[in-house]
């Protein structure tokens, strides 16, 4: 099964720091659920990783950190569209609401998550 994604503002290359509005790649962990979200549902990426936090590190800098993969916002400020053909997010990855009840449902605590460019 395939699913369309938004990234963050700026997709092209790998998370080096907070506030760079850039997607992580690397291997993670399914590591929380938030019901409560500001994104219909979403699922804490384990990010930083150890890689992460040494390539922060080494760069003086914060890797940053609560990336999530969640639905589209509960009070959009643009078309529903815009959420659909666009990277939007500040690093997360966003699916759409339908999607996120499916990830949600079968995906079990502690998943293994590769986020490849």
């Amino acid at each position: 099964r395939s699913i369309d994604v938004a990234l963050g503002l700026s997709p092209k290359g790998p998370k080096l720091r907070e506030g760079d509005f850039r997607t992580p790649e690397g291997s993670y962990r399914l590591a929380g659920r938030n019901v409560n979200s500001d994104y219909y549902l979403a699922l804490k990426v384990s990010y930083p990783n150890a890689v992460d936090q040494q390539r922060a590190a080494a760069e003086g800098v914060s890797p940053g950190g609560l990336i999530m993969i969640h639905g589209q916002p509960n009070r959009p400020t643009k078309p529903l569209e815009y959420y659909q053909k666009n990277d939007w997010t500040n690093g997360c990855i966003a699916v759409s609401n339908s999607d996120m009840v499916d990830i949600w449902l079968m995906t079990p605590d502690d998943t293994p998550i590769q986020i490849l460019p």
